[in-house]
């Protein structure tokens, strides 16, 4: 039997698991959930392409899903449905760095639409969104894990359903604490 998670989480933390840099431990309600993290750890002083998940307080903005392979996810966030044309600039220089796109885009950017499934479901998280400073880190969501919790590229990855269990006792005011 699945233990149910409260409604209305107020904190959600992770953290490295001891011996693995790019494994961790997400505690939510008393409950321990495996999760990936970027393949250099967790870091203050996150830069882009560093492989570092960063390390902060940072709160859920809205969730994302591939419509085609997933169903809508229960949430109180405002959710939307990911197209082939969805990207999101990583290219400090440009304006709209750490924004979504449409693609195709000259700048470079990270496509939403992807065949490997990690994007079929992911929170968008709000680092370094206000003020966005140049370089310091894109594209940082909490999305699904590859098999065996591989490394990600500084994301925090979760299986499918813890996911989407997490996602349903999710809103505005959650506070999700990497450290």
């Amino acid at each position: 039997m699945t233990r149910q998670l409260p409604v209305g989480i107020a904190t959600i933390t992770v953290r490295r698991r001891p011996g693995c840099r790019h494994q961790g431990v997400l505690t939510v309600a008393g409950r321990a959930i495996p999760v990936a993290l970027g393949r250099s750890g967790i870091g203050c002083d996150k830069r882009e392409g560093d492989g570092r998940t960063p390390a902060g307080v940072w709160h859920p903005v809205r969730v994302l899903y591939r419509a085609d392979r997933v169903t809508r996810p229960a949430t109180s966030l405002p959710v939307a449905a990911i197209r082939p044309d969805d990207g999101w600039c990583d290219a400090p220089e440009d304006r709209r760095y750490n924004r979504p796109v449409e693609l195709p885009f000259p700048a470079s950017h990270e496509r939403l639409w992807r065949d490997d499934r990690l994007y079929d479901l992911l929170l968008v998280i709000d680092h370094n969104t206000r003020p966005r400073v140049k370089g310091r880190g894109s594209a940082v969501f909490i999305h699904l894990a590859r098999p065996g919790y591989r490394p990600t590229e500084g994301c925090v990855a979760l299986k499918p359903a813890d996911l989407s269990r997490l996602l349903t006792r999710l809103d505005a005011r959650t506070r999700i604490i990497i450290s």
